[in-house]
């Protein structure tokens, strides 16, 4: 303590000694505040490296191939939709109690994932990435501010022509991707469409409030592809797949 007091009284009342040593040099200072904060934070930069590495990294490739970063992760988000589409309904018919013929008679559909992950990176997030952009600047050239934005980038996607454009797409690729007609895609899409926008009506309009509110221009679209896959599995407890429907209405008949 008493070499600490002397030092520190030389210094005070010799700046030029003090300028000279290399103990309180402006640099050394700066060196030993920036080595003691680094020891300090050690363990929690640790601790939180990893959550940030892959933020960073995923933040880095959306800034510079923004489209192609959307589209590699809306293809494996929609595949990963697929895969709960398929899975969900067995697994729901196991705890119904149904005999040991439904797990035999399950057999996964490699083809329908293919076709939505294709779907997922050719077609939907390439688009969604621009429907996401247009928002936004409809939104400024509006001047909206406050709870308005939300609100009418909510009512121009679901009620004008976004929610119209994409199901209409979803329902024209996938009969295309089977080898369907225009007659059989353009009834198909007749048949469902209606249903498709009440639905998504009841279950997107508070997520895309709450999402067009909150989140990023740039990370909205990821928000919807990852709300997509409960909203898969949702759709799948709810209604049964087309082919099953169809096999129950026929076994109905031959009764």
């Amino acid at each position: 303590m008493a070499l600490y007091q002397r030092v520190g009284k030389s210094l005070l009342l010799s700046p030029k000694s003090a300028s000279s040593s290399p103990i309180v040099t402006a640099t050394s200072l700066a060196r030993r505040a920036r080595f003691l904060s680094t020891e300090a934070a050690a363990t929690p930069a640790s601790t939180t490296a990893k959550r940030k590495g892959f933020v960073e990294w995923y933040e880095g490739h959306l800034n510079a191939r923004p489209v192609l970063t959307k589209a590699i992760t809306g293809a494996c988000l929609w595949g990963l939709g697929d895969v709960v589409a398929q899975v969900v309904p067995t697994l729901i018919q196991d705890e119904d109690g149904d005999d040991d013929t439904t797990k035999k008679e399950f057999k996964y559909d490699i083809p329908r994932t293919a076709r939505a992950v294709t779907f997922g990176f050719v077609i939907h997030a390439p688009l969604s990435h621009l429907h996401f952009n247009l928002l936004e600047w409809m939104t400024v050239k509006g001047g909206f501010t406050g709870l308005s934005i939300p609100i009418f980038k909510t009512v121009m996607e679901q009620f004008v022509y976004w929610s119209w454009f994409s199901n209409s797409l979803y329902h024209g690729a996938m009969g295309a991707m089977q080898g369907k007609n225009l007659d059989e895609i353009q009834n198909r899409i007749k048949d469902v469409l209606w249903g498709t926008q009440v639905a998504q009506w009841k279950f997107w309009i508070p997520v895309q409030l709450l999402n067009f509110q909150f989140v990023p221009v740039r990370h909205q679209l990821n928000v919807v592809l990852l709300t997509s896959v409960v909203w898969t599995a949702l759709l799948s407890a709810w209604y049964p797949p087309e082919e099953e429907a169809e096999g129950e209405v026929s076994e109905e008949k031959k009764d």
